[in-house]
């Protein structure tokens, strides 16, 4: 038997915690913000709003059938998921030109890409979340061989339905992070959380970023943001 309410993982932004099933977890979101490793502050009511967001889109993956660890939603900030051992490294898909991308290739943010661009990122913030091609991680025993394409056909389907998901509610999704991992049953997940925290989401008709870049920019109206964005998929 697992002990209920034991702590398993805290980051800066969520916490995990046991439950009484040894292959289910408490994901309970904090209202703390950072960038850059740096900056800090503190959201209002930003758990309960990516908690909201994140399970309104999981469900909307199941639904879709793209497998992914969200089980339901327990509680304000609480969702109960999946077990996952992660990989360590993150995807990132991009439709626009904006952040990172912008910064490396000296493009103007806003440029609409021909076809999306799938970029993987290995996860240690020390290093600075270094870039990572198909090489690498086939080198370094990241992934077995075989299971990148699993996890580059996941990623692209999440992309094509969640982009289309958010058009019908005026959204542009500029990017966003996605984090995969083992269950227990051997199969691929998409696991961690999907909100303005790990998504660049813009108004498709005035560009007004309603995202984590307005607490990363220091451009005010953070928790309007979020609270629109929860305001436009519950409509």
């Amino acid at each position: 038997m697992v002990s209920e309410d034991v702590r398993v993982y805290e980051g800066r932004t969520k916490i995990l915690y046991n439950t009484a099933d040894p292959d289910l977890y408490r994901l309970y979101f904090k209202d703390e913000a950072t960038a850059f490793g740096e900056r800090r502050g503190t959201i209002a009511d930003k758990g309960i709003y990516n908690t909201q967001i994140s399970a309104t889109l999981f469900d909307l993956l199941s639904t879709a059938g793209i497998p992914n660890h969200y089980v339901e939603k327990i509680g304000d900030r609480e969702l109960l998921v999946r077990r996952l051992n992660m990989f360590p490294f993150t995807f990132v898909a991009r439709n626009v030109v904006a952040g990172g991308l912008a910064a490396r290739l000296g493009l103007e943010e806003g440029l609409q890409l021909i076809e999306p661009v799938l970029e993987c990122y290995y996860k240690r913030e020390e290093l600075g979340h270094p870039l990572l091609n198909e090489s690498h991680l086939n080198a370094l025993g990241f992934i077995p061989p075989g299971r990148l394409q699993t996890c580059s056909i996941l990623a692209l389907q999440t992309n094509l339905l969640l982009k289309n998901y958010f058009a019908h509610r005026r959204l542009l999704l500029v990017d966003f992070k996605l984090e995969f991992g083992w269950a227990a049953d051997d199969k691929i997940l998409l696991g961690d959380e999907i909100s303005p925290d790990t998504c660049r989401l813009w108004d498709v008709g005035t560009g007004k970023k309603l995202d984590k870049d307005r607490f990363r920019w220091d451009m005010g109206g953070v928790e309007e943001a979020y609270r629109e964005v929860v305001a436009r998929l519950l409509d």
